[in-house]
């Protein structure tokens, strides 16, 4: 029972960590927060670094709260898929050679959270617990 409590701990601070990180990117690509974009001003709203901010303020925020945790981490391991292979890829053939070492890591991050769920300790379990509830 103990380690069932350390693993839902740790995956719930690597949802919150991991949501939290990518509504700062968004958040800096969108409204200059964070020290803002590179060579100052935010992205264009539908521009496709615009629309990648507005997925990484909301989805990073539905993350954090474990909120349609499954389909969100799944649309988000795809954006940084994209992410990787437009923008990284080409600068060479290795993660640690092109930056790319990020996207693949949240590729692989939210992949495993859109096949896991959101875990124990996230409002989609609120919810499920609360519907499971109102059937007895």
């Amino acid at each position: 029972m103990q380690r069932n409590r350390a693993v839902d701990i740790s995956y719930f601070l690597l949802r919150i960590v991991a949501g939290l990180l990518f509504f700062q990117v968004g958040s800096m690509k969108l409204f200059g927060w964070f020290g803002g974009m590179p060579r100052g001003g935010t992205a264009r709203l539908m521009s496709q670094v615009g629309v990648a901010g507005v997925l990484e303020v909301f989805g990073g925020f539905l993350i954090m709260l474990g909120l349609v945790t499954r389909p969100v981490a799944f649309i988000l391991s795809g954006e940084m898929a994209v992410a990787y292979w437009q923008f990284h890829a080409p600068q060479g053939a290795w993660p640690i050679l092109n930056q790319g070492q990020p996207a693949v890591l949240f590729c692989f991050i939210f992949l495993y959270m859109a096949a896991q769920g959101a875990g124990e300790w996230s409002l989609d379990a609120l919810i499920r617990r609360k519907r499971e509830a109102l059937r007895v």
